[in-house]
């Protein structure tokens, strides 16, 4: 690209080179395994954990990398650079990690993130429920307490890492009277008796990632499995929620770079009516914004990135960058899809998996509306 990146420090672009490899490597050649199970297979987890690709920010003393959030962000990029589609580890490791690091206690970050950091543990975060969509305020499912326990009932809907979790961060009604003040967030292990998965979702895109329906009928869990303080779970919900939106615009970012490439190499290659695509002065123009575009969003996230680096990113802020990374993405990857032809919408090419994947990037992490009533109330 054309943007002189300055965020990333040099420990960081020796991480990124290891993670390229790692990619390559390990991940490349099982995606096509992975698409046909329906899941990321158990030992590319443990892989990953051994080289240091889980947990990267998570601090050396509960088994994790001992880095920053830059860190994260370059194994981030190099996934979708490599175009590795439907793994988890981003959610794991920089989502609801995170969440376990940032509010448990000294007992709980000693008894779980250590398994977390190596893949043996897998998370998941159970927020979306059936008829909820983006409304965490609207959870119906309740944890109540008997004794030294909460007793869970209720469902989760889109859940990724699903299928394969050990684990869920839970988010619950302890006080349903209470709206938003009554939430709570419970670490929930899928071993317990009373917790079920339901089918595994048949997505447009990402076949790879195994998004489940989880039920919940009176699970068990000792109190010391609660996050945090009782009925603040919105407010942690909300304050995470930032670092959340910033993956999914560097992930745009990086795509975008990659899609362009892709779709320059194939027009250059590809010929119709005698002369190659390229040739064609519609094909250079919808190019050339496509590059513009992915120099402005590169220029902008990394702006944000290193806003964030420096703990001074705002809500604000990171539903700028989300609405604006997965629209710029969006809109250009249909320009590119249309620049395929007919071979766009074949699952052969890169260009139209990217398709099916991408697009749920405006609805993750808060669908795109959220973030543009997010920003209105700001103007």
């Amino acid at each position: 690209m054309d943007v002189i990146r300055t965020v990333f420090r040099e420990d960081h672009e020796m991480l990124r080179d290891s993670a390229r490899r790692f990619f390559e490597r390990e991940c490349v050649p099982r995606q096509c395994a992975w698409d046909q199970a329906g899941r990321v297979d158990r030992e590319t987890w443990l892989k990953a954990g051994r080289e240091g690709l889980l947990c990267a920010a998570i601090p050396f003393e509960y088994g994790g990398g001992g880095g920053d959030f830059g860190h994260s962000a370059v194994i981030l990029e190099e996934t979708h650079r490599a175009g590795i589609s439907g793994a988890g580890f981003s959610l794991h490791s920089d989502i609801i990690a995170p969440y376990i690091n940032r509010l448990g206690t000294e007992a709980q970050k000693q008894k779980w993130l250590p398994s977390i950091c190596t893949g043996e543990t897998i998370l998941a975060v159970g927020i979306t429920e059936p008829g909820g969509g983006s409304d965490v305020k609207a959870a119906r499912t309740t944890a109540v307490r008997e004794g030294d326990e909460y007793v869970i009932n209720g469902s989760k809907t889109f859940i990724s890492n699903g299928m394969s979790a050990d684990m869920i961060m839970l988010v619950c009604k302890t006080d349903p009277a209470a709206g938003s003040k009554g939430i709570s967030l419970i670490m929930v292990e899928t071993n317990r008796e009373g917790f079920r998965r339901g089918r595994k979702l048949q997505k447009v895109g990402q076949p790879a990632a195994d998004t489940a329906e989880l039920f919940f009928d009176n699970v068990r869990v000792p109190v010391g499995n609660l996050l945090g303080e009782p009925n603040h779970g919105f407010g942690y919900l909300m304050q995470e929620l930032a670092q959340e939106r910033l993956i999914i615009a560097l992930y745009a970012a990086a795509a975008l770079e990659r899609l362009l490439g892709v779709t320059l190499e194939y027009v250059k290659d590809r010929r119709a009516f005698g002369q190659t695509v390229w040739d064609f002065q519609n094909t250079k123009f919808k190019l050339a914004d496509a590059k513009a575009h992915a120099v402005a969003l590169r220029t902008m996230v990394d702006y944000y990135l290193g806003e964030h680096l420096r703990r001074k990113l705002t809500v604000h802020e990171a539903a700028i960058a989300k609405l604006h990374a997965t629209e710029t993405l969006w809109k250009c990857l249909d320009d590119m899809v249309q620049l395929h032809g007919g071979y766009g919408y074949t699952l052969e090419y890169p260009i139209a998996r990217a398709f099916a994947d991408y697009r749920v990037s405006r609805v993750v992490g808060g669908a795109n509306e959220v973030m543009r009533d997010l920003i209105a109330r700001k103007l």
